[in-house]
């Protein structure tokens, strides 16, 4: 985890308007808005680098109300359109999304159909999708 950390955290762009880190409060609201758990490592992602701008993928965001990565609007679009709704979404990617369960498994589904591709969790599909995005 902490390498992946490391590694986002050396390719951050900078912006004129940085994105916040949550608090754990933040969080606390994102659940309730979204009514369902976020598993603990996602959690832990979105404490540490959810602020991280790299690369040609936008991870979900819990900060910011207007921006369209914003959570509980990017899992609305995803539970609209048929994810599944024990789902949550982590990143939408052309209109198909990579979704996180309860167990903090993560998959990637293209056109509402789940692919084979899928990640232990939130740590290795970020060192192996968005580190190379």
């Amino acid at each position: 985890m902490q390498d992946v950390v490391d590694s986002l955290r050396e390719k951050n762009i900078d912006v004129p308007v940085p994105l916040e880190l949550p608090t754990e409060d933040d969080l606390v609201v994102i659940q309730e808005e979204i009514l369902i758990h976020l598993p603990d490592d996602y959690k832990q992602f979105l404490l540490m680098v959810s602020d991280v701008i790299y690369g040609s993928i936008e991870p979900a965001t819990v900060c910011d109300e207007q921006s369209h990565t914003y959570l509980p609007d990017m899992a609305s679009r995803a539970w609209d359109i048929g994810i599944p709704r024990e789902l949550i979404p982590v990143c939408e990617v052309d209109g198909n999304f990579y979704c996180i369960a309860e167990d903090g498994e993560i998959s990637y589904w293209v056109d509402l159909e789940a692919t084979e591709d899928s990640w232990s969790s939130i740590w290795h599909w970020a060192a192996d999708i968005w580190l190379n995005s």
